[in-house]
């Protein structure tokens, strides 16, 4: 495997910013960006891959044996995407709704250029790394690009939206599920832009722990995610399921106080603890036994746009398990589906009118160390170039407690900075 080149930059922020332009040019581009948060397990501030060696892109059969083959035979960072939809290969479900993106399923490379950014050291894999590193540092970046606004619709009206919420509330009733996470597509057709100018942008309004931009050749994911899917560390995995919003607050007094009511409401407590259980059993399928713990239950983060309810979940893994097993045994991720997990799936799919897609899979990357680190795709654009599709979900988790009109607002809130990128 290729030694990686260090350098010291004098301005990180800049160089990333540079590096990600520079990426651009390549047909295949993965950016990772912490944005300046981190935790326990956050592994580096930036990740910019470049270039495909190799790739790997499946849209049915068997998505998962096939990863496990290609990271058996490929090393050094592999980024890439897996698509809620193959949801249909684990378990007995189907997918008959419109799908306007045509997004490969699964999607993995192998980069010809890597370059890491942790504070201020800066290390760059792949050939003439010194030439990369200075014509990254000299690039002068058009800041004067402009977006032009966009004409955003809905698959649902909002009584339309509210009336969907009371029938599956009909379903928690008759027992047949007790959450379930219901989602709404938002769409442009005809849509032009400069996707690299709307990740930008999307990433200042909206600056989270998990934002990414990818490109697979015409088609682009943008997005600003604060949730964490699954993570390795060494023998450790790592789930961070987000239930519970609430609005920011210019006012620090009001802002404190909304911070302090999601704490306490308990509505979105119940919400949170259910998908805790869920990831709880999910973990148990990858672990070794006695292992899975709560590590942190109803936690509050505080992001530009919104306060979350987060709990941490982990376990030890059970050995001669691969990484693609680990994450097949888990996806998708409980804070996207609901439970009964395969009943609130199939719901889910009968109720909304859109396939999901990429939106609620998970964005991420295995690394040369074996571990490995995905998000949960939401608060996220994707765009078909070919045909100028543009389109965003939102969703929420509908519980017998769940009162239609908040739902239907709430999706509104968490829509609020993509629809400020576009709209303004």
């Amino acid at each position: 495997m290729p030694v990686p080149k260090v350098f010291a930059s004098s301005d990180p922020d800049t160089f990333k910013l540079k590096a990600l332009h520079w990426a651009n040019s390549f047909d295949d581009v993965c950016y990772f960006d912490s944005n300046h948060y981190s935790d326990p397990y956050t592994a580096f501030d930036t990740l910019v891959a470049a270039g495909a060696k190799r790739k790997i892109s499946t849209s049915s059969g068997n998505s998962f044996q096939e990863l496990e083959n290609f990271l058996a035979h490929n090393a050094g960072f592999i980024p890439g995407y897996f698509s809620y939809d193959l949801k249909n290969e684990l378990e007995d479900l189907h997918s008959s709704n419109p799908d306007n993106l045509d997004f490969p399923e699964l999607y993995f490379f192998i980069p010809e250029y890597t370059i890491l950014v942790k504070g201020s050291e800066v290390s760059i894999t792949g050939t003439d790394c010194e030439v990369i590193w200075t014509n990254i540092n000299n690039m002068i970046i058009d800041s004067t690009q402009t977006v032009s606004p966009i004409s955003i619709q809905s698959r649902f009206s909002k009584d339309e939206y509210e009336s969907t919420v009371e029938k599956l509330k009909e379903h928690i009733r008759r027992g047949d599920i007790y959450e379930i996470n219901f989602c709404q597509e938002f769409f442009a057709e005809n849509a032009e832009i400069n996707p690299l100018s709307i990740f930008i942008r999307l990433n200042t309004i909206s600056p989270t722990p998990f934002s990414c931009y990818m490109k697979v050749g015409e088609r682009y994911i943008m997005s600003a995610t604060p949730e964490r899917f699954l993570s390795r560390r060494g023998d450790k995995l790592i789930s961070q399921p987000i239930k519970g919003t609430s609005a920011r607050n210019s006012n620090k007094i009001l802002d404190d106080d909304m911070k302090k009511h999601l704490q306490s409401d308990e509505k979105e407590l119940a919400e949170n603890v259910m998908i805790v259980d869920l990831v709880r059993n999910d973990l148990t399928k990858s672990a070794r036994p006695g292992t899975v713990k709560v590590e942190e239950l109803f936690g509050i983060y505080s992001f530009k746009q919104v306060h979350q309810l987060i709990s941490t979940v982990v376990c030890e893994k059970a050995e001669d398990l691969t990484n693609s097993r680990v994450i097949a045994n888990t996806f998708p991720m409980g804070s996207m589906t609901g439970a009964p997990k395969i009943r609130a799936m199939a719901l889910a799919e009968k109720y909304e009118r859109s396939k999901r897609g990429v939106y609620s899979g998970a964005v991420g990357y295995f690394a040369p160390n074996g571990d490995f680190d995905f998000n949960v795709v939401i608060r996220t654009l994707l765009y078909n170039k070919e045909n100028k599709y543009l389109s965003f979900h939102t969703g929420g988790a509908i519980t017998i407690d769940s009162n239609p009109e908040k739902e239907h607002e709430e999706c509104i809130l968490k829509a609020q900075a993509i629809m400020e990128v576009l709209t303004q």
